[in-house]
């Protein structure tokens, strides 16, 4: 005889389940007003069989272009909102952030032990912990601490680079996985056995990237179909999830345990100040508090491997295909810095262009091209529709250099930033200062929404860390290297197409380029600074 709670049980109910769900979904409707546009639904499924798994972002780019900035999509009755522009996005997501800051439960990520990462957590007393805790060390003053050590790795990133040119991507996934580990958990990555921590983080997020793509996996809508077993037909879902959990409960757990273990020998590390901040708590807290620290440092020590890496790529491709930007922002490098030294963070209000470049570099290829979905926790009106109370709302920032489509959304609006697909620092500048009337890039790239209750920020609580990190590489970069396209086989720099990978984190396709240092000093001067850091 079943048990009504088994699994086995849950496996008869299923079909009759998903049918009611379905119907009941298909029949619910609590407003007069119309839905947003979007493309023709079928009775009871919607447009579940027009909702992309592959793809997704041009998918939604071109219903963006057919039906509007708002669309509306009815995934086996999951709605769903494809937000097609910056100015809906910001409505939506900033205006009304106390309805839209909520995320949708997601079934997938829970299978795959993903269910810790802070940006899946749903707003709340819980979320409100992790955010504190993350908070008080990327707030814009604890920022500050990190600056030798920002200083030290980009120092020893250039001479990587000076030394093995070809590989640069990897120097660049090396950089900010030493700079991470060291502030997080006191972890040296340059010694022996410890550089399979930057592996271990670039695989858990790809699985994360994997794992989270909205409206892929049935199980999303129908978290019942976690029951079922890994052998049935469609239930490919559960053989990921089962083959990708190591990976991020490694992540969890590994560095955590080596960080709280080499307590007293190893440097400061924000993983030692947890430590000893729960060691004075009573009793029936620690247990909370070890989770949610567990919990944040994990969250930091994958994000190393994340957005500001995609960006320092961007940065290689868009000096070697753009030598009249790298030329303008050495010569301001020369001015300010001089050739006796290297920079310092000291210097970035003296370094407008510098500074313009960084915000066009966020502007010109976009790395979380669909942001990451927001949930509405009550039914809305916007523009005269209605928008159902638990629609997953997708801010797609998306768009093809390659596409021959016109585009009017986020950092391609030609009538925000006029010839969208040139790399200008100079949009951002007026008579050689920031300009403040052209639209900040990093309210985009550092995505939409603000989920905090006592502090006013973007959804990105690590911007302040990633921003200093940027402007530290880039200008160090800059002073002491020559960057530049490969010479093809008829005498000229050949082009570079700087397409980007799919995913919900976006990175620069392979290409080559050419990297030496600009003069024997500026050499010099890295390998003297790394050897008196060493």
């Amino acid at each position: 005889m079943l048990d009504s709670t088994s699994p086995s049980w849950a496996l008869l109910a299923i079909p009759g389940l998903l049918l009611a769900l379905l119907w009941w979904r298909s029949r619910t409707r609590h407003s007069d007003l119309p839905l947003p546009p979007g493309p023709p639904r079928l009775p009871i499924i919607g447009n579940a069989l027009g909702v992309p798994t592959k793809n997704m972002e041009a998918t939604f780019r071109a219903m963006n272009e057919q039906y509007g900035d708002v669309v509306y999509l009815d995934a086996l009755g999951q709605p769903m909102i494809i937000l097609g522009s910056h100015e809906a996005a910001v409505d939506l997501l900033e205006k009304r952030s106390a309805i839209y800051s909520d995320r949708s439960i997601s079934t997938m990520a829970e299978l795959c032990g993903l269910d810790w990462v802070l940006t899946l957590i749903n707003y709340g007393p819980w979320w409100r912990r992790h955010r504190r805790t993350f908070h008080q060390f990327f707030n814009p003053t604890a920022v500050q601490e990190y600056q030798p050590s920002q200083r030290r790795e980009a120092h020893k990133f250039v001479l990587r680079l000076i030394e093995r040119p070809k590989d640069f991507v990897h120097h660049i996934r090396h950089l900010f996985g030493s700079t991470i580990m060291r502030i997080t958990y006191g972890i040296e990555v340059d010694e022996p056995g410890n550089e399979s921590y930057l592996a271990l983080a670039e695989e858990a997020l790809a699985i994360f990237s994997a794992a989270t793509v909205p409206g892929k996996y049935l199980v999303e809508t129908f978290p019942v179909l976690r029951h079922v077993p890994a052998w049935f037909p469609f239930a490919k879902f559960k053989r990921e999830a089962t083959a990708w959990r190591a990976k991020p409960m490694e992540v969890l757990h590994r560095p955590w345990e080596v960080a709280v273990d080499a307590i007293g020998t190893a440097p400061p590390s924000m993983a030692a100040t947890l430590v000893e901040n729960i060691s004075r708590l009573p009793p029936d807290e620690v247990k909370d508090e070890e989770d949610v620290a567990r919990h944040t440092t994990a969250v930091v020590y994958g994000a190393g491997a994340d957005t500001t890496l995609s960006t320092v790529q961007t940065f290689f491709l868009a000096m070697a295909s753009n030598p009249d930007v790298q030329k303008k922002a050495q010569e301001e490098l020369d001015a300010v810095i001089g050739p006796a030294r290297l920079p310092e963070f000291s210097d970035q209000d003296s370094l407008p262009y510098i500074n313009a470049l960084i915000k066009e570099l966020l502007r010109w290829r976009s790395v979380v091209p669909l942001a990451i979905p927001h949930r509405s926790v009550e039914e809305d009106e916007y523009r005269g529709y209605w928008i159902p109370k638990g629609s997953i709302v997708i801010a797609n920032v998306w768009w093809d250099p390659s596409d021959p489509l016109p585009c009017t959304a986020y950092s391609r609006d030609p009538s925000v930033y006029p010839d969208p697909e040139a790399f200008m620092p100079e949009r951002f500048l007026r008579d050689g200062k920031p300009n403040p009337d052209v639209r900040d890039s990093a309210t985009i790239a550092f995505g939409y929404g603000r989920r905090a209750d006592d502090w006013h920020d973007s959804i990105c609580p690590g911007r302040h860390f990633a921003e200093a990190s940027l402007f530290m590489i880039v200008t160090t970069a800059l002073h002491t290297l020559s960057i530049s396209a490969p010479i093809g086989e008829d005498g000229r720099p050949v082009r570079l197409e700087g397409k980007m990978t799919p995913g919900i984190l976006s990175y620069p396709e392979p290409f080559e380029c050419v990297i030496e240092p600009r003069s024997r000093l500026a050499e010099t001067l890295i390998r003297t600074s790394c050897s008196e850091s060493s």
